[in-house]
């Protein structure tokens, strides 16, 4: 069947941003959204003052980076500045938020035709997008809701009530040695597929089921050996993982979501000690040394890292 397409400047009034630099702006907690080119935070790189001299872009409206992260595209529900080589775009007939989300995911469809020396200013109104009439239908059946701000347990807890210690990985965790995934080989499936990749949590795709290399999950966190190396993530579904990548199990305690998230940060902050020429291997994380707070035993203070997350805005919605 042939699909109908339009050029982008069809549907969309297209212009150019505030062009402001960030740097130069007064930041405010509460203030105004600030867009840049980078691809995270819906794009959005900090809050900034009113100011009536600067052009702000209107709401409902999609952010397309043209150099940069070129073609990231975010819907900006919000009025904002932004900054140099970003477009709005402002749909000339009335759309919903679930299809304005959708052209944002066929426009990034688009990275591939750039680069860092190939900037899509001129070519961006050409763009060939599906019609309306072309969005699947169930589309508008996704629902959109927004993470609650509340804390599963009320009260602040601070991180310096307790004292803290070094530890190797080798004496917290068990490395995982079930035979892993070799991506070429791998056929569609269930179960998820978890590599060496910094976005969506690891997952490459989904696979056939092999009960000899599956992780049970809610019991693991995985690091990225190459790539990027040292990105750690949670793993909460069952899953399988390429050689790329090292999954970790506690070995006297059992591990929660909640727990997770503080060891996940810990882990993050060592990716300085890795590149690409310096694999995050098992020999090396084994002797990798993390600094946990600790009970009057000197051991690891699970309870206090979970009570110590629960506190924290947005838990609710883990």
């Amino acid at each position: 069947m042939n699909r109908k397409y339009i050029k982008l400047s069809d549907l969309f009034d297209i212009q150019y941003g505030s062009s402001l630099e960030f740097n130069k702006m007064i930041e405010e907690k509460n203030g105004i959204p600030f867009v840049s080119r980078g691809e995270k935070n819906n794009g959005v790189c900090g809050f900034v003052s009113f100011n009536e001299r600067y052009k702000i872009n209107p709401e409902n409206t999609i952010s397309v980076a043209c150099s940069g992260s070129v073609m990231e595209s975010f819907l900006q529900t919000k009025k904002y500045y932004s900054g140099y080589h970003i477009n709005t775009l402002k749909p000339k007939i009335s759309l919903t938020q679930n299809q304005m989300l959708f052209y944002c995911m066929c426009l990034r469809a688009n990275k591939y035709k750039y680069s860092y020396g190939r900037q899509a200013n001129r070519t961006l109104k050409d763009i060939l997008i599906p019609d309306i009439d072309e969005i699947p239908s169930y589309v508008e059946e996704i629902k959109i809701s927004l993470p609650s701000k509340d804390s599963v347990t009320q009260g602040k807890i601070s991180l310096n009530q307790n004292e803290w210690k070094y530890f190797e990985l080798q004496e917290l965790f068990f490395f995982e040695s079930k035979k892993s995934y070799d991506v070429i080989s791998k056929k569609k499936g269930e179960i998820l597929l978890i590599t060496a990749t910094e976005f969506n949590n690891g997952v490459h795709s989904y696979i056939e089921k092999d009960e000899e290399k599956i992780l049970e999950g809610g019991k693991y966190l995985t690091i990225a050996k190459n790539g990027k190396p040292m990105v750690t993530f949670y793993q909460p579904s069952d899953f399988s993982y390429t050689g790329d990548v090292i999954p970790i199990k506690l070995k006297n305690f059992e591990l929660n979501q909640y727990i997770s998230m503080f060891l996940v940060t810990i882990l993050n902050n060592e990716q300085y000690r890795f590149s690409y020429g310096r694999k995050a291997s098992q020999e090396r994380l084994k002797t990798l040394k993390i600094k946990l707070p600790i009970d009057k035993n000197s051991l690891p203070d699970w309870k206090f890292m979970e009570d110590y997350i629960k506190s924290l805005p947005y838990t609710a919605s883990l």
